[in-house]
């Protein structure tokens, strides 16, 4: 693998990065000024690439066979950008954790362009984590280590669990610390995205009753992330908000499929593309817990597990807010559309949440009493501490192996729930018609076998930041098949050790 032989290379070689082309587009960079702001990278000491994404750079159709790790080094911390990269720091606003801040921007982010792909799709490529920007607000614009790698391990694994998601390219040491709770090694990582257009973009110019602004940026995402919505009848900024509606709705229930908490839902981090964004205090959930929230400044529970589609729905409302008066002239009829595209949020959720529960189950009909049943398994899951990624993988094994369910109540310290569960399930199960083959292909494909288990990724992290980077290169490998066995790599699907106690994450900057 090329990123385990990148650790060990120098930082020179400046002529290769020098001379680098990427074939970058600009449309955003093209918007009026005060979409964003011009910036440069901060200058990195000693860079050295930690990892590098080859297959997505073939997906975008990068050729980076000609530079040396050293010159990749100087590409991706930002010390010397491809010659055609227009380096900006967009601006937006956000609702966090309910307060609303009118300014807010990249602040430790530099958007280098876009890449067009050989198959006709775009990409913004960024550098997080590459010093201050005129966003920053008193912040040093700098990433450590730690949160570099997390996301780069979560946000491929979550690509793998086929999860709309911002992707990871490369991270990058610097050289230089970065000083939090303690002095940490300074890194960058290269995010890819369909766009880093946010609900938040929207609340800037809202907030500033900027209506030109609201119009211009409403047309350049309704063109590059809903093209099938543009030139309808339906006014364009209504559009807009109903395929974000749609879009959100199936992102989070995927999430709650895997049991991934994102742990920061603010306004600022919901991409209007519909994909997972800004992996800072995330998590998964070991035994089931409704309630479960990991992310230390979540102190009043706002984005635990089973709040999210709430979250969402409420963050929806911000975008509708926001775009109202491009939505109709008309206040009155603007709001009225709005609300009628809001109240659609519901449903569609409930409708992809169960259609997700159905699949878990290996339920390839529908029935009316489907939602029940899901329910009070979880019930009992969370009664017996049932780990959710273990029981369901379980589930799946059993139904491939005609294991008896009743030697799944293992995963229960209380199984008399279960017990009962056990019954309504096999009567369901009675009236299924389909081949027990696709109902198995439909569970694996629900019920992953690995996940960047919270346990896993903190014992990763604490390797790196002492040097060694064997295990992020082993778990960055495993999840790349999360359903699939994988011989001797059983440990890194196991459930947290005995005493691994109440886990909580930092948005790391």
């Amino acid at each position: 693998m090329l990123s385990q032989g990148l650790a060990g290379m120098g930082s020179g070689n400046l002529q290769q990065a020098t001379a680098a082309r990427f074939g970058f587009d600009h449309s955003y960079a093209r918007l009026p000024a005060r979409f964003h702001a011009a910036t440069v990278p901060a200058i990195a000491s000693a860079p050295l690439m930690v990892a590098l994404n080859t297959p997505l750079a073939a997906e975008m159709g990068l050729d980076l066979d000609g530079i040396d790790a050293a010159g990749l080094a100087q590409i991706f911390s930002g010390n010397r950008p491809p010659e055609d990269a227009r380096t900006i720091a967009t601006a937006y606003a956000g609702h966090q954790f309910g307060g609303f801040s009118p300014q807010l921007g990249d602040g430790r982010a530099i958007l280098l362009g876009e890449i067009v792909t050989p198959s006709g799709q775009r990409f913004d490529m960024q550098l997080k984590g590459a010093g201050r920007t005129p966003f920053s607000r008193g912040g040093d614009g700098r990433a450590a280590l730690g949160p570099v790698l997390r996301e780069f391990l979560v946000s491929e694994a979550m690509h793998a669990l086929g999860i709309p998601t911002t992707r990871a390219l490369a991270a990058t040491l610097t050289g230089d610390p970065v000083y939090r709770e303690r002095v940490e090694q300074g890194a960058v990582l290269t995010r890819v995205a369909a766009s880093h257009i946010r609900v938040g973009t929207f609340q800037f110019f809202a907030a500033r009753r900027d209506t030109d602004a609201l119009h211009l940026l409403t047309e350049h995402a309704l063109a590059r992330h809903y093209p099938d919505r543009a030139g309808s009848d339906t006014p364009p900024a209504l559009a807009l908000l109903q395929g974000v509606l749609e879009r959100q709705a199936f992102l989070v229930a995927e999430w709650m499929r895997v049991g991934f908490v994102h742990g920061v839902m603010n306004t600022d981090n919901v991409s209007i593309a519909g994909e997972t964004i800004d992996y800072g205090p995330c998590a998964f959930v070991d035994a089931y817990d409704p309630a479960a929230r990991f992310s230390s400044i979540d102190t009043g529970s706002r984005y635990a597990f089973a709040n999210q589609g709430a979250v969402a729905e409420w963050n929806m409302a911000r975008l509708a807010e926001a775009l109202l008066p491009v939505i109709d002239p008309d206040e009155q009829k603007a709001v009225d559309l709005a609300t009628a595209a809001l109240r659609g949020f519901a449903p569609l959720f409930a409708a992809r949440l169960l259609a997700v529960m159905r699949a878990k189950l290996g339920l390839l009909s529908a029935e009316e009493g489907d939602a029940a049943l899901a329910r009070d398994l979880l019930k009992a899951m969370q009664a017996g501490r049932a780990d959710y990624t273990l029981f369901f993988r379980g589930l799946t094994d059993a139904a491939r192996d005609q294991t008896s369910l009743e030697a799944l109540s293992v995963h229960f310290s209380d199984a008399s729930a279960y017990a009962g569960w056990i019954r309504a399930f096999r009567e369901r199960l009675s009236r299924e018609a389909g081949e027990g083959e696709a109902r198995v292909a439909v569970m694996a494909r629900a019920n992953p076998l690995y996940i960047p288990r919270n346990h896993l990724v903190e014992a990763t992290l604490a390797a790196a930041n002492e040097g060694d980077f064997e295990p992020f290169n082993t778990l960055r490998t495993v999840l790349k098949y999360p359903c699939e066995p994988q011989p001797g790599r059983e440990d890194l699907a196991a459930g947290p050790p005995g005493g691994w106690g109440e886990y909580r994450t930092f948005c790391g900057t």
